[in-house]
């Protein structure tokens, strides 16, 4: 079951068309990458789903429900432009974000308690937030947006300004989320995050989506029957095999990208080398999400 559902919605202003006619349908308890380049509609689709600004048409579902001011409490939002009350006090700042959730007095400072533990902030809850660092703050933001265990997070850049430990400690946390329950929408332009992350995405350029699907799915449709081949011996093109670069590799063998010219299964590849190579390594190449983004995108230009 789909825990959302964009069903052909169009936002417009003024002689501009932020999202023309796009459908998504986002699998409950999935983590689902929203991609594309700076000002391709995902923001705009972001803040209908969040109801800050409404579409011009079609209509967004929450649990098969047409989206309603009461679904506020099944989203978390945590926005690019973070926005903390700079002069309030951490503990203070997380209490009123949480009882603007709906959360009671008892059950907030239970939680609250909770994850500052869990991140490693609890000494902190009495200092100012102008006083934290960017990634402490960051971490502050996360912790209001699940505070109230919404059924659907919003993450648009959620990674910005963190080291390489909290960042990797705050993906751990949204895979917990996600074998808890939720479902997790995810804008990025980092793909590494997007691989190491998401099952599925959906990749929006010029207000039109242009790709969606299961992740694995969409970067076994791009493969272009391309291998990598480490090998002793030399290596001569052939009716079947296509030489597309030749180099050395880390431990001094060679090592060459090939490409099957008529489409030949990997086995037949495989016995043909076999026979006039000692291979060492043969690998066939899938297309990153990053090499299928890169791709469409500047194929969209004009």
């Amino acid at each position: 079951m789909n825990i959302l559902e964009a069903n052909n919605v169009t936002k417009r202003y003024a002689e501009h068309t932020a999202l023309n006619d796009v459908s998504i349908s986002i699998p409950k308890q999935s983590i689902f990458g929203l991609l594309g380049p700076n000002g391709a509609g995902k923001t705009t689709l972001i803040r209908i789903v969040n109801q800050i600004i409404m579409a011009d048409e079609g209509e967004v579902l929450i649990n098969g429900e047409k989206l309603d001011p009461k679904h506020i409490g099944v989203i978390g939002y945590l926005p690019e432009e973070r926005g903390l009350y700079k002069k309030m006090k951490v503990g203070e700042q997380l209490m009123y974000l949480a009882q603007l959730k709906g959360l009671s007095n008892s059950e907030a400072r239970k939680r609250i308690k909770f994850w500052l533990e869990k991140l490693g902030l609890s000494d902190w809850a009495g200092k100012k937030v102008e006083d934290l660092s960017k990634g402490m703050a960051q971490k502050i933001q996360f912790i209001a947006t699940v505070l109230h265990e919404p059924e659907l997070l919003i993450l648009d850049e959620p990674f910005s300004g963190f080291d390489p430990v909290n960042a990797n400690l705050i993906k751990d946390e949204i895979f917990e989320l996600r074998e808890k329950g939720a479902t997790v929408i995810f804008s990025t332009h980092r793909m590494e995050s997007v691989e190491q992350l998401c099952d599925h995405i959906a990749l929006i350029n010029k207000s039109q989506k242009i790709l969606d699907g299961k992740k694995n799915d969409i970067r076994n449709s791009y493969k272009l029957n391309q291998y990598e081949v480490i090998f002793k011996g030399s290596l001569a093109e052939s009716p079947s095999i296509k030489i597309l670069n030749n180099s050395i590799s880390e431990l001094g063998l060679n090592k060459a990208t090939i490409e099957a010219k008529n489409g030949e299964s990997p086995n037949i590849l495989l016995q043909e080398l076999i026979g006039k190579i000692e291979v060492h390594s043969f690998i066939e190449i899938i297309p990153s999400i990053n090499d299928i983004f890169i791709s469409l995108v500047k194929g969209g230009q004009s």
